[in-house]
């Protein structure tokens, strides 16, 4: 009798996918061995899956070490911690999930943009503290603000939409969509030059996939033609943003303040001269980590895993629904 199939995760990834994962294969779940290349390249020698989140980099030379490996499912909308060049040749499938925690990732947006708009992270450790400074903490209506979107997909899309029930004008960039794309029409957002986004946005939401295009885009050049009144919000990925460049404009009072979900390095180092500024608003990589968008992460990639390993195509893939094992992409 063949042994079952050998599922590797090397990141901390649970929920009721994996465990129907583990009635059907051999699961080797490490949260840690991502950080441990040696051992990541033994174990994968054997792993006919992995499953990874976004530390884990799946880079050419270890798609070398993988000798049965047939697919790569990645929990997430991103994927830019992937050679996806290197696993297409190696005729690996490459799966992930697309907008599963788009919602989560949306009301996030609101989190962080409410939160610069109020003063409320700054209030709240004001008022424990023993202090009551009202003036100090006037905040702002977003009512009527524009809301500037770069990239209107699927989270920038959901973006929008939430933005107009609190009365906002929205105005998007997106290269690829059209004024009668779907995104557009339903959303109500007046697709604009980026140059004009950047000098009419009060709020600046940020959604972007990482690649040469838009690696850096934000940077000193880009702050310095936004209003000095306006808030910036990056939930995509943060090399997007040189991180160098936003302090120097939030010191010159180029930006009203910032708020991050996404560094440049995760875990950013301690002495980051962005964790000085009250006006700047940090959370961990958080915005699509809600229960129920985990779930449906992890399901949908979980179920793709299980579609490949069975035979059958993936249902959300970013190369080729099937293995193309000894054929070059």
């Amino acid at each position: 009798m063949a042994l079952p199939k050998k599922i590797l995760i090397s990141e901390d990834i649970a929920g009721t996918g994996i465990e129907r994962l583990k009635e059907r294969y051999q699961v080797h779940l490490d949260p840690e061995l991502w950080k441990k290349g040696s051992a990541l390249e033994e174990a994968i020698e054997t792993a006919d899956a992995l499953v990874v989140r976004n530390q884990t980099k799946v880079t050419a030379s270890l798609l070398l070490k993988a000798r049965v490996l047939q697919v790569i499912g990645r929990t997430g909308a991103g994927y830019d911690n992937i050679d996806i060049q290197a696993a297409s040749q190696a005729g690996v499938v490459v799966c992930y999930s697309p907008e599963e925690n788009a919602v989560s990732v949306a009301e996030h947006v609101f989190a962080l943009l409410l939160a610069m708009a109020r003063k409320i992270p700054g209030a709240d450790r004001s008022v424990k503290s023993g202090g009551w400074d009202r003036k100090k903490y006037h905040g702002c209506e977003i009512m009527g603000k524009t809301l500037g979107i770069l990239g209107l997909g699927k989270i920038g899309f959901r973006v929008a939409l939430r933005a107009k029930s609190f009365g906002m004008r929205i105005i998007a960039h997106d290269p690829y969509l059209s004024s009668a794309s779907l995104h557009v029409t339903e959303s109500g957002a007046t697709l604009v030059p980026f140059g004009q986004l950047l000098v009419e946005s009060d709020f600046l939401t940020v959604h972007l996939p990482l690649n040469e295009e838009t690696r850096g885009i934000l940077n000193e050049k880009a702050f310095r033609k936004m209003k000095p009144t306006a808030f910036l919000i990056n939930t995509s990925r943060g090399e997007i943003l040189v991180e160098e460049d936003l302090g120097r404009a939030l010191k010159q009072g180029l930006l009203a303040g910032a708020a991050l979900d996404v560094r440049e390095k995760e875990p950013p180092s301690a002495e980051s001269s962005l964790h000085g500024f009250e006006n700047v608003v940090l959370t961990p990589h958080t915005a699509g980590l809600t229960y129920e968008a985990q779930e449906k992460v992890i399901g949908a990639v979980a179920e793709d895993v299980d579609r490949v390993l069975s035979g059958q195509p993936a249902l959300r893939y970013v190369n080729f629904p099937l293995p193309k094992k000894g054929k070059q992409e």
